[in-house]
């Protein structure tokens, strides 16, 4: 709760009445999966996370800017090299080619 001003304390005690102001009405909070506004490109997908250390993110993201393609790009180059190794569709899907 709310404490008191001064002015507001006095009234009371006087017996006065404090008359309240118009009280701002929100609209209630989507809460969840709702409450995350999420972009058209990541409609469908999930995140994987992984950790490793900083030089590999750091070596990547070089990789990425000579090869003038995302890390995005790469990573899914990647999984797919992956798949392909153990007889798995190359799903995973690739945005510069």
């Amino acid at each position: 709760m709310k404490k008191a001003g001064a002015l507001a304390s006095a009234l009371q005690s006087s017996g006065a009445t404090v008359a309240a102001g118009p009280q701002p009405v929100s609209e209630p909070q989507p809460t969840g999966d709702k409450a995350r506004k999420e972009a058209k490109s990541r409609a469908d997908t999930v995140p994987i996370t992984v950790h490793h250390p900083k030089e590999v993110r750091r070596q990547l993201k070089g990789m990425a800017a000579e090869l003038d393609r995302t890390m995005d790009d790469l990573i899914a180059e990647a999984f797919n090299l992956l798949f392909t190794r153990y007889h798995k569709p190359e799903i995973a899907p690739r945005k510069n080619r």
